[in-house]
């Protein structure tokens, strides 16, 4: 069980101060990553309930080709590279993770009003999917950031393992709301996005509400505001660490097709109703929150190395399935258990596996970096994808997408450090 640390520690208290931190240890996560947890819960009810429709949406009701929709889908994960790295600099210089945070998730919630007011307009939706990730952009850093300063180095796994839980419960309610909104209002979507929307607005408040401006860390004492981080983001490339993670990162994030894409092949093999196309993201959600917690612990024991290779193997192991003649309910099971490990050996482990080598004065920044290159790799991806499905078709499209991967996860193996080691 995963219980926020408060307690004398919290006040100041040194005599608990050893204690504490053994409990910490044993198992205990901190508030301010509980709180975060909540936060991102809501707030992803309100963003899930959207991308689940978004294809749909796109290119069943405005008619967009593979290729448009290649694009929006990698305008809708890439769009954010700039805002992220002024993002992360902006939380760093003088410790304002909360207030950057906060405005990020602010942004996003507005953004499902722009879907409403875009109508069919591409150029319109495209702004408010931009607004969205600009949004989402500029939040991640600082919130993984306030992640790891609240935690200590030996349980970043299984910190940032409970925070993807919590926020994957909210993608697994996100696309049921959808789904019984479509099915109670005749597919409207405009339903959608209000709802939405309110969700978002729920989790702003929830934010101002519960989070801490300023974390206590681990050690028992406050984060300390930076002035003025010392040099440029970007100098963070200087360390050969960092720079290795980078590049693996970014080389992975360039040969990973967007979620959405998989969930249109499924349903182009399956055949089956349009109406259950939000579900499919519901069992992709569900394998993430059952080993989301595992993995983190597991990559806090044995280095995070091993699992956020494996976890890419695993989404190689989806393209294959889908290449292969398989059918029904295998076919369906097989790609959302595979994208689920994907992601819960990924996601967090990354962050976790970043942070070591970091400055805690920089670590927004580092963060928003390692973030915008994957962001960017991702976008080239998407289009790249698009682009050939229009072009060759599906099969020729996910051989290519196959040997990507393989060969981006030879290269990653060679970049990653082998050892973790404390900034």
């Amino acid at each position: 069980m995963y219980l926020a640390s408060t307690g004398a520690l919290a006040q100041g208290d040194p005599a608990a101060k050893a204690p504490e931190q053994s409990e910490v240890r044993r198992g205990r996560v901190a508030g301010p990553v509980l709180a975060l947890g909540a936060v991102s819960l809501v707030t992803d009810i309100s963003s899930e309930m959207v991308t689940a429709v978004l294809p749909l949406y796109f290119v069943l009701q405005l008619g967009l080709s593979p290729l448009q929709f290649g694009f929006l889908d990698g305008l809708y994960n890439g769009v954010t590279a700039l805002v992220r790295l002024a993002g992360g600099y902006a939380a760093d210089r003088g410790g304002r993770h909360k207030l950057v945070a906060g405005g990020g998730y602010a942004l996003s919630a507005l953004s499902r009003l722009g879907l409403l007011l875009a109508g069919g307009a591409t150029a319109g939706i495209g702004a408010a999917l931009a607004a969205d990730r600009v949004g989402k952009g500029v939040r991640t850093a600082p919130r993984d950031a306030l992640i790891s300063l609240s935690s200590p180095p030996d349980a970043l796994g299984r910190a940032f393992g409970v925070h993807r839980a919590m926020d994957t419960t909210g993608a697994l309610l996100g696309p049921l709301a959808a789904f019984a909104l479509l099915w109670a209002t005749a597919d409207a979507y405009d339903a959608v996005f209000v709802v939405s929307f309110c969700f978002g607005l729920l989790g702003v408040l929830m934010l101002m509400a519960f989070v801490p401006s300023r974390p206590h860390q681990h050690t028992g004492a406050p984060a300390r505001p930076v002035a003025k981080p010392p040099g440029k983001a970007l100098d963070l490339l200087r360390v050969p660490a960092f720079r290795r993670i980078l590049g693996a990162a970014a080389l992975l994030g360039a040969a990973t097709i967007g979620d959405a894409f998989l969930y249109l092949l499924l349903q182009r093999r399956l055949d089956f109703a349009i109406s259950w196309f939000p579900l499919l993201p519901l069992g992709a959600a569900a394998v993430y929150l059952l080993l989301a917690i595992p993995a983190g612990r597991l990559a806090d024991r044995t280095g995070r190395r091993v699992p956020f290779l494996a976890g890419h193997a695993a989404l190689l192991g989806g393209y294959v399935l889908l290449l292969a003649p398989t059918e029904g309910w295998p076919l369906l099971i097989g790609v959302l258990l595979l994208l689920g490990v994907f992601y819960a050996a990924t996601d967090g482990v990354l962050m976790a596996l970043v942070t070591p080598v970091v400055a805690p004065e920089r670590r927004a920044s580092g963060m928003a970096v390692l973030q915008t290159g994957q962001a960017i790799a991702r976008l080239v991806a998407a289009a790249g994808f698009g682009a050939a499905w229009t072009l060759w078709g599906v099969a020729p499209a996910l051989t290519c997408a196959c040997v990507a991967l393989t060969a981006a996860l030879a290269g990653a193996a060679v970049l990653l450090p082998r050892t973790e080691r404390q900034a």
